[in-house]
């Protein structure tokens, strides 16, 4: 039986075709906000690394806040996931020298294969939607422009690195900034944790500054196929 979501948290038009394309070797997904004549063009799909999620339900937000984190409604089958890197290239001169322009336009947590049939707002369990359109959900980035997924029972564990390095790192203290306890990936664009005794690990990303928003990628029958969060991108839609 083909499942039915709620209308209102489907994506739109654009967030569709973005959400539809990025993923996608070759496929153009604007130009620069600044140069109209420098395609957008999706080069590479990377998978960064894999993270255990052994409960099944997520956190996806800002790993800095001291507030317990944001959890999404959906679930996902307990697990080990690929993590995936939408990489794009706008090539633009500056100064005389030349630069590809090479951007992650959007991590992906790969949870099947299935086709992905719809695109809905990954709303959080506290989120209060109540009757109003509802375009995206999502986190506040903060200055660090930085998001994390975690499985939610291990988040506050897997957090603690970057709460610890903030805490060390604050402008009243005079002291050598610290190990962050994480591995960098892909030339220190993703950071990525591990706790053994709760066999689990976040990865954190790359999003957009001020506003993330986190996007469910359901099949045919209403199962998640993926999680994307896009990245930071300056990028005008074609026409």
């Amino acid at each position: 039986m083909a499942w039915v979501g709620n209308a209102r948290l489907t994506a739109g038009p654009e967030d569709a075709g973005f959400l539809g394309s990025v993923f996608v070797p070759r496929a153009r997904l604007g130009v620069r906000a600044d140069d109209p004549r420098a395609f957008v063009e999706v080069v590479e799909v990377e998978e960064v690394t894999t993270i255990r999620v052994p409960s099944g339900r997520l956190i996806i937000d800002s790993p800095w806040p001291e507030e317990p984190g944001r959890e999404i409604v959906a679930r996902i089958p307990p697990g080990t996931y690929r993590v995936e890197a939408a990489w794009t290239e706008a090539p633009y001169a500056h100064g005389g020298e030349y630069f590809d322009g090479r951007e992650c336009a959007a991590t992906r947590l790969r949870v099947s294969d299935d086709p992905v049939v719809v695109r809905e707002a990954g709303v959080g369990v506290n989120d209060d939607v109540g009757e109003a359109d509802v375009a995206a959900a999502g986190f506040h980035s903060d200055r660090e422009a930085t998001g994390a997924i975690a499985d939610a029972e291990a988040w506050e564990a897997l957090a603690e690195p970057f709460r610890r390095f903030r805490e060390a790192t604050a402008p009243w203290r005079a002291t050598p900034t610290p190990d962050r306890d994480t591995v960098d990936l892909c030339g220190g664009r993703f950071e990525k944790s591990s706790d053994e005794r709760l066999a689990a690990d976040p990865i954190a990303v790359d999003v957009a500054e001020g506003w993330a928003p986190v996007w469910i990628g359901r099949t045919r029958t209403g199962t998640v196929a993926s999680i994307v969060v896009p990245g930071r991108m300056a990028t005008t839609p074609l026409a």
